[in-house]
């Protein structure tokens, strides 16, 4: 029953993260949104796992949460610099005109 309890409270969270990441006024508000919507992902398959007493669904889960966290720094970079790759200090010169 406290299971089952916590499967519809993640997914009305998950929900409610949705709401913010379609209505969100900043760009950083919506990766934030996408990052917790992952993290509630990883949250709900490893209960669901439990519940179904299936315990390889916690290795999909670490899996998720590596991919969910090496995406957001992916993302969060790329909109920094504009750039996903790091650039060598001769590039940056180049770029920079010094």
């Amino acid at each position: 029953m406290m299971f089952a309890v916590a499967i519809i409270a993640l997914f009305i969270s998950m929900v409610l993260v949705l709401v913010r990441l379609f209505g969100g006024p900043t760009l950083y508000d919506r990766v934030l949104a996408v990052n917790s919507f992952g993290t509630y992902t990883v949250l709900f398959i490893g209960v669901l796992g439990f519940l179904n007493e299936r315990p390889d669904f916690l290795d999909i889960a670490l899996l998720y949460a590596l991919i969910n966290f090496v995406g957001t720094i992916a993302i969060l970079k790329y909109f920094r610099y504009r750039k996903i790759g790091d650039m060598s200090p001769l590039a940056r010169k180049e770029e920079t005109g010094l």
